[in-house]
């Protein structure tokens, strides 16, 4: 029997055997999981780096570090031109490739987005968003012609030169 187990059924294994077995099994083999809570949670390194614990950590070492610097040009990218989300989302799935918490947040992200993807196809929130548009549009107008009329073709930071 396992080790904290009464059931006359279960066959005896070795503690050690026993983490090794969860180990190898993947998400199938960690406690307190439901089902489907961690299909495919995990490392996705090739199984020769996995086998080897310090060749599996200087993999996984790689991994955060690349992982961190996609992040970091993305984080950089927010407030200059470039798409700044999608490469730190880039840099996310770089790291979920290797640790379940990226993994973690990449699914919430996902849901998330697929979510606010079907509030937005809904016709009530789509007669919305299209009527506020039309709003915004009408006061930039507005504003547009208020600025022609009263300065003409004239850039802003040239007004004081008239």
């Amino acid at each position: 029997m396992n080790t904290g187990s009464d059931d006359p059924g279960e066959v005896a294994v070795a503690p050690d055997k026993a983490r090794t077995d969860r180990r190898e099994a993947g998400s199938e083999g960690r406690i307190g999981a439901g089902a489907g809570d961690s299909a495919g949670l995990g490392s996705r390194a090739p199984n020769f780096i996995k086998a080897r614990r310090l060749l599996h950590l200087s993999w996984q070492v790689g991994v955060f570090v690349v992982g961190l610097a996609v992040v970091g040009v993305g984080i950089v990218m927010l407030p200059l031109p470039g798409p700044g989300w999608v490469v730190i989302f880039g840099g996310m799935a770089i790291w979920a490739t290797e640790f379940v918490w990226a993994q973690l947040v990449l699914r919430w992200t996902k849901r998330k987005v697929t979510e606010a993807a079907q509030r937005a196809l809904d016709p009530k929130v789509r007669r919305r968003n299209i009527t506020l548009t039309v709003i915004g549009l009408a006061v930039v107008g507005a504003l547009a012609g208020i600025y022609l009329s009263k300065f003409g073709l004239v850039m802003p930071w040239k007004i004081k030169d008239q």
